[in-house]
């Protein structure tokens, strides 16, 4: 409601500015109009009447632009042809004519106007007044020169207008753009989330689940062993509400930014390895090469790959070894996973093409790279990511 009414009052103040500019401009005119009374011999009551005409209706000009021509033309008229006094110029014909082709509603109404006054010159002022030729051309010019000049007015107005309709449609179109963009981010996001809760939880209740399984089984003939068992059960369990919080965070608006823990990296990849080789699944690390910079998003990528294979692994691939190679070559990072598992008759979901490698791929593929799974010929199975860190290098 506060807008309409500011609307409102802006609009009445625009009114209110053009009225004033009418009376002002009917004053400006009315001075040069009013001269040749101290001059004139004779000054007659219908003289000032007609000379009247040509200056008073001009203070409606902007609200009835086709009558105020029709009243000052006709007075204007009464002007020349009864002349006492007369006028040097038509002042005010010249500024309704002028007024009639830029604010003129119709288009009948400007063409038809200038139309009839064209075609009343000539017998007025070779007839009537026996003008010249050059007087007579000035009489023909000049109206036709205000119309001209206010049709110029006219298309500039219009070109404006149809600027600024653009631009606006343009600008809303970037905001619709931008809201898509924002949706679209928001989607990527809601869906990167996902992705991390189920690689953390996946992987964290897979540890726990085969650790607790092993615990009872061993508790009474190796202690020691058990309580290994039970302390990875809850290792695995405070890790898993670490990153969780971690990854829960980014949902958090009003959170600082600055107290949030970083996302695991590939720097973290020994502890994961070192977390999951507590299980029955023996894992070893391998590097090869140097260490280049990768980027952010697939420094995450990397470690989430590594965790997701070895969460596979030990699940579904009733392994007893795996392997984890990192090989550094000059444009990519290499990471495999193998393992010498068979996979569970019952279970072979995952190496099908589940959701673990669905996410793999997802991840890989949003950082540039490529990613493939599958057994391998003598027994086992093998995950194989590649990340480019080109644009690490660029940067």
């Amino acid at each position: 409601m506060s807008n309409r009414f500011r609307d409102l009052g802006r609009l009445r103040a625009r009114a209110g500015v053009g009225r004033l500019v009418d009376v002002l401009v009917a004053a400006a005119v009315a001075v040069p109009v009013f001269v040749p009374f101290a001059t004139a011999p004779e000054v007659t009551p219908l003289g000032v009447v007609f000379n009247l005409g040509t200056v008073v209706p001009l203070a409606w000009r902007r609200r009835a632009p086709f009558a105020t021509a029709l009243v000052v033309a006709c007075s204007a008229m009464g002007v020349s042809l009864h002349h006492q006094p007369g006028q040097v110029l038509q002042y005010g014909a010249l500024v309704a004519i002028y007024t009639l082709a830029d604010l003129g509603r119709h288009r009948w109404q400007r063409w038809g106007f200038i139309g009839a006054i064209v075609a009343s010159i000539p017998p007025g002022a070779l007839l009537v007044k026996g003008n010249d030729a050059g007087e007579f051309m000035f009489t023909l010019l000049l109206p036709m020169t205000a119309f001209l000049l206010g049709t110029l007015a006219r298309t500039a107005r219009e070109r404006s207008a149809e600027r600024a309709a653009q631009f606006a449609r343009e600008r809303e179109a970037l905001e619709r753009e931008r809201e898509a963009e924002a949706a679209r981010a928001a989607a990527e996001e809601r869906a990167r989330i996902a992705r991390d809760m189920h690689d953390v939880l996946a992987h964290a209740v897979s540890i726990m689940v085969v650790q607790a399984e092993a615990g009872p089984v061993v508790v009474r003939s190796d202690p020691d062993r058990a309580e290994r068992a039970f302390d990875a059960i809850a290792d695995a369990g405070r890790d898993a509400m670490a990153q969780l919080r971690r990854t829960l965070g980014v949902l958090k608006e009003d959170q600082d930014h600055g107290v949030r823990a970083p996302q695991p990296t590939i720097g973290a990849l020994p502890g994961l390895v070192e977390h999951v080789g507590r299980t029955q699944v023996r894992v070893r690390l391998t590097v090869e090469g140097t260490r280049r910079d990768l980027p952010a998003d697939a420094d995450l990528a990397a470690y989430r790959i590594v965790q997701e294979a070895l969460t596979n692994t030990v699940k579904h691939a009733d392994a007893r070894a795996a392997e984890v190679r990192l090989r550094w070559t000059d444009h990519e990072l290499e990471i495999s996973v193998t393992d010498d598992g068979q996979g569970h008759d019952g279970d072979p979901g995952w190496r099908r093409g589940g959701d673990g490698i669905i996410g793999i791929r997802e991840r890989v593929a949003a950082c540039g790279g490529t990613a493939h799974a599958g057994p391998l010929p003598g027994g086992g199975f093998r995950v194989l990511a590649r990340l480019p860190y080109a644009a690490a290098v660029t940067a």
